[in-house]
């Protein structure tokens, strides 16, 4: 099988190199890596239109290529597959993600966007976070994900899944859980401010709140469960496309 890893964190960021060297060492699948040259996290599924996309070359196990993008994530999945910087992959995996991406912020996330285009792209492909950003010890994650790989792959899911792991010891985790997406709220804050040429600049900054109901991606991490949440491409609301129809049939 041929893997294709990318992130939003930058190509040269610990958990991506992890779970690039645990899958290299204990598998035989071939490993391609196609990520962003730096940081771009939430970013979303931002594409770059307006300006050129510069490729870095770097080693892997030989004859596999590295490649390194100065997009976004979702950039580096679109070059991959349709600019054919790399044969079409058999699965793609988005991370590890320094971070956890739970609830509605999959919609901010360029890990989860990375994952969703390679979905559009008919890749089955798994999004992979660390819930937290003090814990750095991604090998403890990466090996749980190559563990299971098989078993996620039977499910023949065709969107994609996105799985956060607790930023904790191993034997300090739950369990598995399957979830839904719950809900968190960022209540911003823009401070104003003046640069010394009068021009007048905004800090970002804020708080959240999250939705720790039973059956959420939010609570299981919060319970310190690895959390995995079927997620697909069609935003479509069939409960309110049958409201609609009947409304509009009825307005004729």
């Amino acid at each position: 099988m041929h893997i294709l890893l990318t992130n939003d964190d930058g190509y040269f960021a610990p958990g991506l190199q992890t779970l690039y060297e645990v899958l290299s060492e204990c598998t035989d699948h071939d490993v391609s890596i196609v990520a962003p040259e730096g940081q771009r996290s939430a970013t979303g599924h931002s594409i770059t239109l307006f300006n050129p996309l510069f490729v870095t070359e770097y080693p892997l196990r030989d004859p596999i290529k590295g490649f390194a993008i100065s997009g976004t994530p979702s950039d580096c999945v679109k070059l991959a597959v349709q600019g054919e910087l790399i044969p079409k992959p058999d699965l793609l995996i988005s991370g590890i993600n320094q971070g956890s991406n739970l609830g509605t912020d999959i919609f901010y996330s360029g890990t989860v966007s990375a994952a969703m285009e390679g979905v559009l792209l008919g890749i089955p492909s798994i999004a992979v976070s660390l819930a937290s950003f003090e814990y750095k010890e991604f090998k403890p994650a990466a090996n749980y994900l190559v563990e299971n790989l098989d078993r996620f792959l039977k499910l023949e899911h065709h969107g994609l899944l996105n799985l956060n792991i607790p930023g904790k010891p191993r034997e300090e985790w739950g369990g598995l859980k399957v979830t839904r997406l719950g809900k968190a709220v960022y209540e911003n804050i823009f401070e104003k401010r003046t640069d010394p040429r009068g021009r007048v600049y905004f800090w970002q900054s804020g708080s959240m709140m999250q939705d720790y109901e039973d059956d959420t991606d939010l609570r299981a991490i919060q319970e310190d469960y690895v959390s995995i949440t079927p997620v697909h491409s069609d935003l479509t609301d069939f409960d309110c496309l049958s409201i609609w129809k009947e409304l509009l049939v009825k307005t004729k």
